[in-house]
This record gives structure tokens, C-alpha cells and sequence, in this order.
């Protein structure tokens, strides 16, 4: 059994959890639901994130279960939670116990802080790749989706967080299995719009 712990905050953004919350409990159903995934905040009660959803968490810091794994979310509040002492401390402490601890877009700002990212090579989101190697004391790759270093997993901006999601169930797994969590939640991306060809498919 693994247990999943997505750490969600005000001005969070919202792809960078709900993409791996997708990948990670598709991946616990298609294990006869084996596993666990929470969200995890500082407080109780709705969070507003980064786009004006409010969502729920299922813990505080101070009663989750013991977590496999840590998944550090970005966005906007980045900037603010950064000098939130009880966040940094939390993921701290929690990270010291995980056997995996991920990022996505500038979630990894928090890991640098929090110390996880310190000496690393990590990914973020493109916007804030300057800013992140400008702190010292890490090296931002930035021509990678995903970036794994150790048992820390880093990647680049909101949708990349689901192939960070997928290559670590598949580690965790089996590379089949992630398989089939993609094919079940039907990530296969064509996106729109990348050359003047037409669509694909169109109305009559």
C-alpha cells in the first residue's frame, strides 16, 4: 500500500495537484484501491486556490497518516507560503520520512527552502526558472519535463505534473501498470493549435 500526500495552500495551482490526485488514485482503483491519496493543508476548511477553486482538505499537519509520498504544489502562493514558518517546517520534517518527494511548477521554490532541493537538480516552471537558480544551491534543468534526482522528483509547469505522476507510479509499480492508468485516464495529448493543419476532428 502507498500513501500519497498532496500539500495544497491558498493561491495553489489547481492542475498541479488535481493532475497527479488523476493519476494517483486511477492507478489506487486499478490496484482494488490499495492505496491512499489525502490532501494535506495547514488549516481545516476550503482553501482558495490559485484560479478561485475551493477545495476541501482531508488532514492538517498535524493528523495525516505517515506519507510514501510528498507532492509539493505551485502556483501563485508560492511566493506568500515561502515564508509561512509552519509550511516550510512541515514539509521539513515530512519530507525527512517519505520515500519519494515531488514538486511541480514552483513548488519546487518550497523545496528549496524547506532544504529538499538544495544541491539538487530540479525542473519548474519555465516563467520562474531564473528566479529559482538565482536563490544558489541548485541546478535548473530546463529542457526537461521531469527531472528525477534521487528520491526527489521535480517538474516543469501545471500539465507536467501528470507525466511526473505517471514516470513515478511507474517506478513505484510497474511500467505496465502506468501504462494503464494513462490509457485509462485517456492521456494521450494532441494539443490544438501547434501548426496551421486542421483539426483532427470537426463538427459538420
Amino acid at each position: 500500500m502507498t500513501t500519497y500526500g498532496l500539500l495544497i495552500f491558498e493561491g495553489a495551482e489547481e492542475l498541479d495537484f488535481t493532475g497527479p490526485w488523476e493519476v494517483f488514485t486511477a492507478s489506487s482503483m486499478l490496484r482494488d484501491r490499495a492505496d491512499t491519496v489525502v490532501l494535506i493543508a495547514e488549516r481545516p476548511g476550503p482553501v482558495r486556490c490559485n484560479k478561485g477553486m475551493r477545495v476541501l482538505p482531508d488532514h492538517t499537519f498535524g493528523d495525516h497518516p505517515p506519507l510514501d509520498v510528498l507532492l509539493v504544489s505551485g502556483g501563485n502562493g508560492t511566493r506568500h507560503q515561502v515564508h509561512n514558518p509552519a509550511l516550510i517546517e512541515w514539509i521539513t520534517r515530512t519530507s525527512g520520512d517519505a520515500s519519494w518527494v515531488t514538486g511541480v511548477c514552483t513548488g519546487a521554490l518550497l523545496l528549496h527552502e524547506a532544504g529538499p532541493a538544495r544541491g539538487r537538480r530540479v525542473a519548474t516552471h519555465y516563467a520562474f526558472e531564473d528566479t529559482l537558480e538565482s536563490r544558489g544551491d541548485v541546478t535548473v534543468v530546463r529542457d526537461a519535463r521531469y527531472v528525477v534526482d534521487g528520491n526527489l522528483i521535480t517538474s516543469q509547469g501545471v500539465s507536467a505534473g501528470i507525466d511526473m505522476a505517471l514516470w513515478l507510479i511507474g517506478r513505484i509499480h510497474g511500467r505496465e501498470h502506468a501504462r494503464a492508468v494513462r490509457r485509462y485516464i485517456q492521456y494521450e495529448p494532441a494539443p490544438p493549435y501547434l501548426s496551421d493543419e486542421p483539426l483532427l476532428a470537426q463538427g459538420a
